[in-house]
């Protein structure tokens, strides 16, 4: 026994638990910019005179440009060898990108004629997008050279997604109970203010990361030999075709990702707290109520995660805010919204503060999980062709991170344009109408259920648990061996004819 655990523990390339941390904050430097990039609509119609049905179009219709740009970025990661290694190259083109694109974009918009306004948003939008892209794709591809061991990968889900309690609900915070009531409303002075507080603070994330990464981003760690797998773009559709894991953790994280990101909107906070609640600030205090035990959520999860396997931590995860979700929904058709409020706590409101802080934490740790499954997925690539291609792992899931990004104010504005907000959202003070409470529920909790149900049925056809990941990394493991010690002899056996 003793020594099969020996030959388990040597076939693992184990990072330090420090670079897991600092290397989590790739991710959120990014998730700063996604959740600044959620109150552009209300810059693009309340500033800069923009539509809401423009704006969500553009927004939505940008995923068009990702179809190319995605591809070529993986493209680009798989094949790159400098001594700065693969990634740490990326991820700094990335933020530079990220953080110029978000200055000129809030900045130069309004001032421009009317008529070049939508052309010039457009333009920065999908700079953002490329940006965003090579950012988020490493912190997905990287997976596959930070860590192999199976206990360790679920490490990062609690660093990241500790950091994006911080991020969201700090970010909320921030923007509900001090910028809000320092500026008013939502100025410009406002979006100047949280936008060099979300660029500054990313930068010095970014950096972290990168020197995090930096001990682990050599060729020894990629795929079985060390070296680029000479790769094509025809190459990817038979990939994609061929692996199943890869395919159902697609779905599963799309969904997921739909209903975290709606959630996450700031339309939707304004509706669900400005008008159903009466009390804008209540999203900045629940959102405070919301972190421990969010935090003690994801430390439930991870463990689970390392005890069993990512997979089953994720279905229970889901089946947990698929319920919590149903039971808030019933409890806002069958109650009056007015009794829930923190001056006068009734039954109704220590229900809510219960359900929508487990709500709170699933929405948080999901997505988490989901970034270690895909490096999961990646060494399944490996083990089934010998191919390493985390590049083209990381952005297929980018693509998803932001096709769901944008999907979510898209449903949003959407939604709204039905109950009749066609020129701008529902605002702070307007009065709570039956489709108006309609519509926030099913934005709040009617899409997340649905993305729930469909990413447990893609789980039923994942087939990456924790036995079948010890077999994949052995065999990665003994392969590389073989590739080594071919190496070696045919070295020896030079050096001896010369």
């Amino acid at each position: 026994m003793a020594s099969t655990t020996m030959e388990q523990n040597n076939q693992y390339n184990s990072a330090k638990i420090w670079q897991i941390g600092l290397f989590a904050l790739n991710n959120t430097a990014t998730n700063m910019y996604l959740f600044i990039i959620g109150f552009v609509a209300y810059y693009a119609t309340g500033i800069a005179g923009l539509t809401v049905v423009a704006v969500s179009a553009v927004i939505g219709l940008s995923r068009v440009l990702d179809a190319i740009t995605d591809p070529i970025i993986g493209f680009i990661i798989d094949k790159t060898e400098s001594k700065f290694g693969k990634f740490r190259p990326m991820m700094v083109i990335g933020n530079v990108i990220l953080a110029s694109s978000v200055l000129i974009m809030y900045n130069v918009t309004h001032l421009l004629p009317e008529v070049w306004q939508l052309p010039f948003f457009i333009l920065l939008y999908a700079l953002y997008i490329i940006g965003y892209t090579f950012q988020t794709a490493c912190t997905k591809a990287a997976q596959t050279v930070l860590t192999n061991d199976p206990k360790q990968r679920p490490l990062f889900s609690a660093f990241d997604a500790a950091y994006n309690i911080v991020v969201f609900t700090g970010g909320q915070v921030f923007v509900a109970n001090y910028l809000v009531a320092k500026h008013g409303d939502f100025t410009m002075a406002l979006f100047t203010e949280l936008n060099m507080f979300a660029i500054v603070l990313a930068g010095l994330f970014t950096i972290l990361a990168v020197f995090a990464i930096k001990g682990r981003d050599r060729k020894e760690y990629y795929g079985l030999a060390g070296e680029n797998v000479e790769t094509r773009f025809r190459d990817y559709w038979p990939i994609l075709k061929g692996n199943r894991p890869l395919q159902m953790l697609v779905i599963a994280a799309s969904t997921d990702k739909v209903a975290t990101m709606v959630l996450r909107q700031p339309a939707v906070y304004i509706m669900f707290f400005g008008i159903v609640l009466g009390d804008y600030a209540l999203s900045g205090t629940f959102s405070m109520i919301t972190i421990v035990p969010s935090l003690l959520i994801t430390i439930f999860g991870v463990r689970l995660a390392s005890k069993t396997s990512l997979k089953n931590a994720l279905v229970k995860a889901t089946w947990v805010g698929l319920i919590t979700a149903a039971i808030l929904m019933a409890l806002f058709l069958l109650v009056d919204p007015s009794l829930i409020s923190l001056n006068n706590i009734g039954f109704a409101t220590i229900l809510f503060i219960v359900f929508y802080c487990l709500l709170r934490g699933i929405e948080t740790l999901t997505p988490a999980i989901v970034i270690p499954m895909i490096a999961d997925v990646a060494d399944y690539e490996t083990y089934r062709t010998g191919r390493f291609v985390p590049g083209m792992m990381g952005t297929i899931f980018s693509f998803i991170d932001k096709v769901m990004s944008a999907m979510a104010p898209a449903l949003v504005g959407i939604v709204v344009a039905m109950i009749g907000y066609k020129d701008e959202f529902p605002q702070l003070g307007e009065a709570l109408t039956t489709p108006l409470l309609i519509a926030t529920l099913i934005l709040i909790f009617g899409i997340p259920i649905l993305g729930w149900i469909i990413s447990l049925i893609a789980m039923k056809f994942y087939g990456l648990d924790d036995k079948k990941m010890v077999e994949i990394q052995t065999e990665i493991t003994r392969v590389r061996e073989q590739i080594t010690t071919a190496k070696e002899k045919k070295a020896a056996a030079a050096s001896k004819k010369v």
